[in-house]
């Protein structure tokens, strides 16, 4: 009988973003940079800071309404240890709901498909930090799942981050 993984909360990334730089509808569907301007980490397995300007995330909607997220940027650990983190993964949003995150009103609102409870985004982050950090090891050695909540504010995100056991 197959084993199905088990999840472990491990922190959360709380990702503050400036507007979208819009490219149009392309092959890959309607493409936008979203340049990130900081946020913080925190959580039982990780502390720490996201480092402001240190990346961005390239998304496409599809024609399908599917959202491929693709952010890289970095994160500093409490400790000062340098951590960076490739997130990729999937949702589900029209482009009318896309741009609500970036909007004045309530990004929760009906705009995000049934007040944001149909909201569906799962990436699935990878890490890097330097071999010779001991500490933080297990973030290269492990299979991590990102949910991305629905926004609850204009230009900032909550992603919670949790460890495939």
């Amino acid at each position: 009988m197959p084993i199905a993984p088990q999840l472990e909360y491990s922190f959360t990334l709380c990702v503050d973003l400036d507007q979208p730089l819009d490219f149009g509808s392309t092959a890959s569907g309607d493409r936008r940079f979203i340049p990130i301007t900081g946020g913080s980490v925190s959580g039982p397995k990780l502390s720490g800071k996201i480092i402001p300007n240190s990346g961005g995330d390239w998304n496409a909607v599809r024609s399908d309404d599917v959202v491929h997220v693709y952010a890289r940027y970095s994160i500093q650990a409490d400790d000062g240890t340098m951590i960076g983190i490739i997130n990729e993964g999937y949702g589900r949003a029209s482009q009318k709901a896309m741009k609500t995150v970036f909007e004045d009103k309530d990004p929760s609102s009906a705009s995000m498909t049934n007040g944001g409870k149909d909201w569906y985004t799962r990436t699935i982050p990878k890490f890097e930090v330097s071999t010779d950090n001991e500490k933080f090891q297990w973030l290269v050695s492990s299979v991590f799942l990102g949910v991305l909540k629905p926004p609850t504010r204009p230009g900032y995100v909550e992603i919670d981050i949790y460890e495939v056991l």
